[in-house]
Parts: structure tokens; C-alpha cells; sequence
């Protein structure tokens, strides 16, 4: 059954996006709902369908909002320095979702890959720009993707950690070549899932000899 739009629009569409964030981060995924937003706006649940043909459209804005509009893009150098441009996006990426853990399984049935890919021919002239041959941006563009997405959404669906607790229930008497390691890790998860970052696109670098390109 199909619900009547009103004729004219008592909200903004950006306004009903940002109120239910507001009510996921404060009470969770499970608090939100139409009925819920509507009284969090101040209008009548209607209203909502001028923007939205249902929750789920909602919800795909909400993924949408926290894992691409939201996320800031640093400025692209060309240059041997390119990994840092990719550091930095997976940095602001991970710094957007963790301000909304409570969003993250929204983030796994909505995440929005065509804002990703919208972005790739203007990040694969910087890449050619900055002397990547063609033959390694769909391997450096997808594999940022698939490891920033991965790593970010499974630490959001975590509680936050500290050094001491990135692997929880850690037993040290049946584990405790894992507990040394807990132990003398001295990286907290955010420079761990740089390291991770800079590991990969480095790898590449040294994989393909583009050290080479850059010094000659």
C-alpha cells in the first residue's frame, strides 16, 4: 500500500538524513524508526514520504551521508609522495565511520561503493600523474577499497579498544605467545590501521620498482 506524498515539503530531505543519525548515535540502530523521526523532526510521519519512499531509502542516505559525504578528501599532489593521498582518504574515512559505530550495520547492507567508484577517474589521472602506470590502479583502487572498508567496518562493529585490549579475552595462561605480543605492541588500532594502509601501497611501490621511476 502506497502512502500519498504531501503536496508540499514541511522538512528537507538533508534535515531528515542528519535527525536520524542523530537518533542512531544517541540510542542505536534499534530506536530508529518513521514514527520515531517524525517526532524527532516535529512533523507528522507523511511528511517523510515528499523525500523517502520508505525506511530503507532513508537508511540508504544515512550510509550514503556517514561513509561518503562526510568523508574529507585530501588534496591530490602528483608526485612520488601519491601514497599519502591515499593514507590520508582511509585515515578521514575511518575518523567518519567511528563517529557512528552505532550506524556500522547500516554501513554493511547500504555501504554506498557508487561514491567510490564515482571518484576513480579522477584518482586514476592522479595516479598517472604521479607516474603509476595503468596496469596498477584498478590493484591500488580496489585493494584500498576492499582493505579501508573491511578494517574500518569491522573495528566499528567493536566496542572502541586500547592497545591492550585490540584482541579481547586474551587468556595468558592458554595464550601466551598472543599476550606477549598484546604486550609489546606499541601502536594503538588507529596507527595499526595505518600501518596497514601504508604496508599495502608501499608493498606496490616496492613490488613494481616504482622507486625507480620516481629517482631517474
Amino acid at each position: 500500500m502506497s502512502v500519498a506524498r504531501p503536496s508540499k515539503p514541511l522538512i528537507s530531505r538533508e534535515a531528515a538524513v542528519a535527525a536520524c543519525i542523530e537518533i542512531i548515535d544517541t540510542d542505536g540502530l534499534d530506536a530508529f524508526s518513521l514514527p520515531r523521526l517524525a517526532k524527532h523532526l516535529g512533523v507528522r510521519a507523511p511528511s517523510l514520504y515528499h523525500h523517502f519512499a520508505d525506511k530503507n531509502e532513508i537508511l540508504t542516505e544515512v550510509a550514503r551521508d556517514i561513509a561518503g559525504w562526510s568523508v574529507v578528501r585530501p588534496r591530490m599532489n602528483p608526485g612520488p609522495d601519491w601514497p599519502e593521498y591515499f593514507v590520508a582518504l582511509a585515515l578521514n574515512f575511518r575518523q567518519s565511520v567511528l563517529r557512528h559505530r552505532n550506524a556500522a550495520p547500516i554501513l554493511l547492507q547500504h555501504f554506498p561503493r557508487e561514491l567510490f567508484v564515482s571518484t576513480y577517474e579522477r584518482t586514476a589521472r592522479f595516479l598517472l600523474d604521479s607516474g603509476v602506470p595503468s596496469e596498477l590502479h584498478v590493484q591500488i583502487l580496489d585493494g584500498m577499497e576492499t582493505l579501508s572498508v573491511g578494517a574500518v567496518l569491522m573495528e566499528a562493529m567493536r566496542p572502541p579498544s586500547r592497545k591492550s585490549t585490540i584482541f579481547p579475552n586474551v587468556d595468558a595462561a592458554s595464550q601466551p605467545l598472543l599476550t606477549d605480543a598484546l604486550a609489546a605492541n606499541e601502536l594503538s588500532q588507529k596507527q595499526l590501521f595505518e600501518s596497514m594502509v601504508r604496508s599495502f601501497l608501499h608493498g606496490i611501490v616496492r613490488d613494481n620498482n616504482l622507486e625507480q621511476l620516481f629517482s631517474a
